[in-house]
């Protein structure tokens, strides 16, 4: 969980966030990586492009680079990254993916799998055996932990010891977690992929994605296929998250504690027949008692929490996440997730509660 300074000493996560992907400490230097709108560059040097690098994504991938322990690249949209990691596979390859899971990366693999492009096998994630079991013949295993929306926690370790024997790679989508809380790489995943759209911005103004390793000649390929694809971030967008990262560890630890004391609250309610939360992170996700309507309902009365299909930012927002056709049909009708924002707990709850009196059968 730290990266050496210069003098040996081990820096902790929340200084890392901080510290790292800062110009050199010169007279006169700037604190910030500037914003390079560059397309083109005199040729001569290692750049030559602005397809191929630019200063300011480098300062964000070296600054997320060093809190997930690895070598970072980022791409335009968290997308984008799924599909970079997805092209690994070979002709026909078969991915290993949780029934629940992001459906953008669902509707990707069912896309390719449409097209006889792979073959993608859904598990229930915290059955570790049938996961173990599913590794055979893989030549992908793609975690979410905790599951989105669904909140499941895998055995990292032991699914990624399984899949290595197999022969399959390992990637982890670390968008709930951050790499605050966990950091899959330690466990020997292969790739992390984020959603920096989310949580490591912070702040719903952009779109980002983001792919970590510590294998160098993986971190070469997928430099190859986002160079020749041209799925590149936009210099202003980030800068936006690289200054959205300065505050990770903040924005963190006051959501996550929002989101304990609201657990600790809703289970209570007697408008909910369940409260799924992993016990780490941000992330709730609450079912009503009387299913659908309920939940749409708790959707238009709240006045605080935005009814929104994104999460991570600073602000507080839920939605119904069966209302979309491709979420999972194990999914509960009624099932609400809540992202719970940085706002004082006390006025997130009264309004919380407000809805749910009024979705009381």
């Amino acid at each position: 969980m730290a990266a050496d300074t210069t003098s040996g000493s081990p820096l902790r996560p929340g200084t890392i966030a901080v510290t790292a992907g800062r110009p050199d400490k010169v007279p006169d230097a700037p604190l910030n990586t500037p914003i390079t709108m560059a397309a083109t560059y005199v040729a001569g040097g290692e750049v030559e492009y602005g397809r191929y690098g630019n200063p300011t994504w480098t300062a964000l991938e070296d600054a997320l680079g060093a809190l997930e322990g690895g070598r970072c690249l980022t791409f335009a949209s968290g997308l984008a990254a799924v599909a970079t990691v997805l092209d690994l596979v070979g002709a026909e390859g078969k991915v290993v993916v949780p029934r629940h899971g992001y459906t953008g990366t669902i509707m990707q693999l069912a896309d390719l799998e449409s097209r006889g492009r792979l073959t993608a096998e859904m598990v229930d994630i915290t059955d570790t055996d049938a996961v173990v079991a599913a590794c055979d013949g893989a030549a992908l295993v793609w975690l979410e932990s905790p599951t989105n929306p669904a909140l499941e926690v895998a055995d990292i370790p032991t699914i990624t010891k399984a899949a290595h024997e197999a022969g399959a790679y390992v990637v982890v989508d670390n968008t709930f977690a951050t790499p605050l809380l966990q950091r899959p790489l330690e466990d020997d995943v292969d790739l992390v992929v984020h959603s920096a759209t989310k949580y490591l911005a912070g702040h719903s103004d952009v779109q980002m994605g983001a792919i970590i390793t510590r294998d160098d000649d993986l971190w070469a390929v997928l430099k190859g296929r986002r160079d020749l694809v041209g799925a590149i971030p936009g210099p202003f967008e980030a800068w936006l998250t690289l200054r959205g990262l300065r505050t990770l560890h903040l924005r963190v630890e006051r959501a996550q504690a929002n989101a304990q004391e609201l657990v600790r609250r809703l289970g209570e309610h007697p408008a909910l027949s369940e409260v799924r939360y992993p016990g780490f992170g941000a992330i709730v996700s609450i079912v009503l008692a009387q299913g659908e309507m309920a939940a749409d309902l708790l959707s238009r009365k709240t006045r605080l929490w935005i009814h929104a299909t994104s999460l991570g930012g600073v602000e507080s927002s839920l939605e119904r996440r069966r209302r979309w056709k491709a979420e999972a049909a194990t999914i509960p009708d009624g099932l609400v997730r809540l992202s719970v924002g940085i706002e004082d707990v006390e006025d997130l709850w009264d309004d919380l509660r407000a809805a749910l009196d009024g979705c009381v059968g």
